[in-house]
């Protein structure tokens, strides 16, 4: 599949995306580039999800995809894997957001994952060049685009210092709405959500308490 490009200022560059304080001057995109301009939805969360954090994450996505709502992560391990395939369950698209270039896919366990994102007509995008390695500081940087290609983001599960918070913390720089999942308060996966939710954070139960 063909690497297609964006550069900022073209027609078909994401509106959303374009009004963050430092918009990407490149994306480069494998799928469905028409999708990066409709209203979407993130979800974030940890790495090291527990079930009761996954379960949230696929049945929370699948029920967005069933009323056509795009949903926008990560790629990486845990609730962005889970939010993918709730996605990909209710058959619809979703945009996966890699902080790498787009020769290859990390972790490479969701090599398949990504391919059926692609079938499905979704998208997988970076602002990194073909070569670029995941490095930890990419991941950073990538994060203001998952919260920048969305209306709102949802955080489900993450620990009081976390990728999870920063997303977070560029969805309430930018204006964005942000929900968080209230979780276990002796749970360490639920100190960063527990926490957003007592600084004003929208508290999430269900996909209906969701505005699209």
């Amino acid at each position: 599949m063909k690497i297609q490009e964006i550069n900022l200022g073209e027609i078909n560059y994401p509106y959303q995306l374009s009004q963050i304080y430092s918009p990407p001057k490149k994306l480069y995109v494998l799928g469905n580039i028409e999708i990066l301009r409709e209203k979407s939805i993130a979800i974030v969360g940890c790495r090291e999800a527990s079930n009761y954090g996954k379960n949230i994450a696929m049945d929370l996505a699948y029920n967005l995809g069933r009323k056509n709502i795009i949903t926008v992560s990560g790629l990486a391990r845990g609730i962005d894997t889970f939010c993918h395939m709730g996605s990909i369950k209710a058959k619809a698209k979703t945009i996966a957001v890699v902080a790498h270039g787009l020769d290859m896919i990390y972790p490479k366990e969701n090599r398949n994952l990504a391919i059926k994102i692609l079938e499905l007509g979704g998208a997988i995008v970076s602002e990194y060049n073909i070569g670029e390695r995941p490095l930890k500081r990419n991941f950073v940087a990538r994060n203001r685009i998952i919260s920048g290609l969305s209306k709102s983001l949802v955080v489900i599960e993450a620990k009081k210092k976390s990728g999870s918070l920063i997303t977070a913390n560029f969805s309430l720089n930018e204006g964005r709405d942000v929900y968080a999942v209230p979780g276990n308060i002796n749970n360490v996966n639920s100190k960063g959500t527990n926490e957003l939710i007592k600084n004003g954070a929208n508290l999430l139960t269900s996909y209906l308490d969701l505005t699209y």
